[in-house]
């Protein structure tokens, strides 16, 4: 059986998919981009701030399954220059402190409305 997961606190989804699924004991969190959900803009700053953005937009959809970023168990980061890649990882850090979850880190050519990173994750529900 699957659930959809929705929070105010994260943007909308802007395509035929859901901002996250639970389903057998997982959370399938959606790519996250680094929209402010209030404004519906990008977080300004450059890369570091798009990722603390994205971050938090995962939080809070983890959140809202009643779980945190303990529970993540993998992340894929996209990011447009791996260039950035330190800068990303600096950001990254603050937030996944011990018991790291496993990683992806790939560099593509484009992201949806041209953001320079975009991060999904997936999480064990309790």
């Amino acid at each position: 059986m699957k659930q959809v997961i929705n929070s105010e606190k994260a943007p909308k989804a802007i395509g035929p998919y859901s901002q996250a699924i639970q389903a057998n004991g997982f959370l399938f969190v959606s790519g996250q981009l680094p929209v402010v959900p209030t404004t519906g803009e990008f977080a300004e700053g450059g890369v570091a701030a798009q990722t603390k953005q994205s971050l938090e937009n995962v939080k809070a959809i983890l959140l809202q399954a009643g779980i945190t970023l303990d529970d993540v168990v993998k992340t894929t980061v996209f990011i447009k220059d791996m260039n950035d890649f330190v800068s990303v990882n600096n950001v990254y850090a603050e937030y996944f402190t011990k018991d790291f979850p496993a990683r992806a880190c790939i560099e593509v050519a484009r992201l949806p409305k041209d953001a320079l990173v975009e991060i999904e994750v997936i999480a064990v529900c309790r």
